[in-house]
């Protein structure tokens, strides 16, 4: 495969951007050798700068839910831009997308526009503290929940890549002020409010865990927390912004039937723009300014052009709902993929949950950090690399989730299919 020219552009980035890059992962130091600068991309495949073609299951980390450049987005986005980039000022196109966001996840009785993912978690946690005057918030194990100084504890997604559980820089009376526990052990969380149920403002939680592989919630564990946090009059915050508008219109809240006091959106939402929400409860959302003390601001919250990009994906999902139908492609596809492995006599296990999977080299069921940690991530390296000489971009991480899109046809999944099982072969049994 050639790389000269990704390896040229990647020199001579490590002299102008840290690490070479503007989101760790994409180094590939989990993976190990040079990234493929991306030139292009359209429905399923991208093209690399040395002009090679790759079926994508990155897709710009889930954001990409209608493959690159679908047509509906980008020429929305065309007749904004015309119109002008940024204003600082309302425009009715905000009206849309929040009337669309609202009609989807109905617990977002008021919300708030934001840049990212990260951004929203941080305004939510503020908001949360706040609502409630107290300080303690509770986090799990391996769910990540963007770079937000007190949550960047034993967090997932880039900084397990990297086996940075913390990170430097994070006064340590904030981290104090953060409680980590293990995902999907509701047991803990009951020992943890009876011993400080009076100062916890709220657990954060990524419904389906995204961040460290997906790990699905074990049945009950949603709805105990949403029990829990009622119950001490603490707040309940979902973190979706992976599975909002992925797993449905509505989110895993929508599928679970499990109402949280707050939700924060990205990803999906801005079409593959930089746009995020956060948003809940209207007694909550009133202590944000300019109706509460809480200050939260951002010159290019709600621009246009994202706006757009947000308003033309999420009309297309609600209109075509094509959730059963990709739920139903990726199950045949990861079916196969197990079927292919057990074969060989190779060790997987696949967690999925509608259109995002992630596949652990590991021989024992994988529900949270602990056993995700027990996975053969230099074996996922090198079926990583093997796979990508044959055309098939996974995640560069084995720590990170997969995804199907609107454009993954059969047949274009079949012929990865040849290429996995081609790899698996060359792998030493696990």
């Amino acid at each position: 495969m050639k790389t000269k020219k990704s390896d040229i552009l990647f020199k001579k980035s490590q002299d102008v951007f840290v690490g070479g890059v503007n989101s760790p992962v994409r180094s590939f130091k989990g993976v190990g050798g040079t990234p493929h600068f991306i030139a292009r991309g359209q429905g399923s495949y991208l093209w690399d700068a040395d002009g090679q073609r790759y079926i994508d299951f990155c897709n710009s980390w889930g954001a990409s839910i209608l493959g690159h450049a679908p047509n509906s987005v980008t020429s929305a986005v065309a007749r904004t831009v015309r119109k002008g980039l940024s204003f600082g000022a309302p425009t009715e196109l905000e009206l849309e997308l929040g009337q669309l966001i609202q009609k989807a996840f109905p617990s977002m009785g008021r919300l708030r526009l934001v840049s990212s993912g990260t951004e929203a978690v941080m305004s939510a946690i503020r908001v949360a503290r706040a609502a409630t005057q107290r300080e303690v918030i509770v986090k799990f194990a391996g769910c990540y929940h963007g770079h937000v100084d007190s949550l960047l504890v034993k967090a997932g997604s880039g900084v397990l890549t990297l086996s940075a559980p913390d990170s430097a820089g994070i006064p340590a009376a904030l981290a104090q002020r953060t409680r980590v526990l293990p995902y999907n052990d509701i047991e803990a969380v009951k020992d943890l409010f009876r011993r400080e149920g009076q100062s916890i403002a709220a657990v954060i939680v990524e419904p389906v865990a995204a961040n460290m592989g997906v790990v699905p919630p074990r049945a009950g564990f949603l709805e105990e927390l949403r029990a829990l946090t009622a119950a001490n009059n603490a707040l309940l915050i979902f973190d979706e912004v992976i599975t909002g508008f992925r797993v449905a219109f509505g989110g895993v809240q929508t599928l679970q039937k499990v109402t949280p006091d707050l939700t924060c959106l990205g990803k999906i939402v801005g079409g593959g723009m930089p746009l995020a929400a956060y948003g809940g409860r209207r007694d909550i959302m009133d202590w944000v300014a300019p109706l509460g003390p809480v200050y939260q601001a951002g010159t290019l919250a709600g621009n246009p052009v994202a706006v757009a990009a947000g308003i033309a994906t999420l009309s297309y999902l609600k209109s075509r709902n094509p959730y059963k139908a990709l739920d139903q492609l990726t199950s045949w596809f990861t079916e196969k993929i197990e079927e292919s492995a057990r074969e060989i006599g190779l060790s997987v296990r696949i967690n999925r949950i509608g259109s995002m999977f992630t596949l652990f080299f590991n021989n024992a069921p994988v529900v949270d950090l602990t056993s995700v940690q027990r996975s053969n991530a230099p074996l996922y390296a090198t079926f990583f690399h093997q796979l990508l000489e044959r055309g098939v971009y996974f995640p560069p991480s084995a720590f990170e989730a997969s995804f199907i899109t609107t454009t993954h046809s059969k047949a274009i999944l079949k012929k990865t299919l040849a290429s996995i099982e081609k790899t698996f072969k060359k792998l030493p049994l696990s």
